[in-house]
């Protein structure tokens, strides 16, 4: 299935909801960086969450993720922006736990002895931060926190990673579900109810399930209006060029340190770990700049 995330509203407008099917932008994630199961479960979790919070940006903004609940796994630090391009790493992504029925244990992975921030990007030097203490380190029990807390906006996430005992992804998605204001007392009693009954995520992406039929497994086929739908992928921004200018900024007795002790430099990004190879010439020309 290709992966992709539809924005709705529901039960008579007064629910705003989004869906993903996000399996193939996890899998790759997971390869770039060569996650264990439990570290592509939480990154999974992360990147799913951040394509349908960026599906609510407009033009050029962004939003960055970051979670450090002081666990083995290190910080989680997902981009994401309003077309569906993401990219995040873990520090750790060699981390696993399993609970004795043989789910994931994010939690313990994740920690929670520690923050989960979002800032946006809004552009013009303009930035909004959220910050809120992790919950449980599951990543969808903690955006719940945080929408209700940071933002005001009750909400319902969930996320979910099924990985494969090759350790490939298999299936990833997500929802996320917020009330609307006026909501009536009737409408938020249909909501509780339908969310403790659906099945979790992974398992409906795995038997096929849409990021509509998501939707229409929560609420009911004739209860979602579907208001727009778009691609979502792993991608990531860094080029050469900006590593670069990274390297200029180091000073130029720096430069010549790499080129008399290394003949040379390579430079690793964090988000894709793409290795990007600079000879002595090239940094003879970056020190003369």
């Amino acid at each position: 299935m290709k992966d992709y995330l539809v924005k709705a509203l529901a039960f008579d407008d007064q629910i705003r909801a989004f869906a993903i099917s996000s399996t193939n932008l996890v899998e790759e994630g997971r390869r770039r960086h060569g996650c264990w199961p439990t570290a592509s479960a939480a990154l999974g979790r992360t990147l799913t969450v951040a394509a349908m919070m960026g599906s609510q940006l407009k033009g050029e903004e962004t939003i960055t993720i970051r979670i450090n609940g002081n666990g083995p796994i290190g910080s989680i630090i997902v981009d994401a922006d309003s077309k569906g391009i993401v990219r995040g790493y873990v520090t750790n992504p060699e981390v696993h736990f399993q609970y004795n029925s043989g789910k994931l244990n994010v939690g313990m992975a994740v920690g929670t002895d520690g923050q989960l921030s979002v800032t946006k990007d809004l552009g013009l030097k303009d930035y909004f931060t959220g910050q809120v203490p992790l919950q449980t380190g599951e990543i969808g029990d903690d955006f719940t926190y945080y929408f209700a807390v940071s933002e005001q906006v009750p909400s319902a996430v969930g996320v979910g990673v099924l990985v494969d005992p090759d350790n490939s992804v298999r299936a990833a998605g997500g929802f996320i579900v917020q009330v609307m204001p006026g909501a009536t007392e009737e409408t938020l009693t249909k909501l509780e109810t339908a969310l403790a009954n659906i099945k979790p995520v992974s398992t409906m992406i795995d038997e096929g399930y849409t990021p509509e039929a998501i939707l229409e497994a929560i609420f009911g086929k004739d209860e979602v209006r579907i208001l727009d739908r778009h691609d979502v992928h792993f991608e990531c921004k860094c080029s050469k060029e900006k590593f670069e200018t990274g390297i200029m900024s180091l000073g130029k007795d720096e430069i010549q340190a790499m080129i008399d002790e290394d003949n040379g430099a390579e430079a690793v990004c964090h988000f894709c770990m793409e290795r990007y190879q600079f000879t002595a010439e090239e940094l003879e020309e970056l020190k003369n700049r």
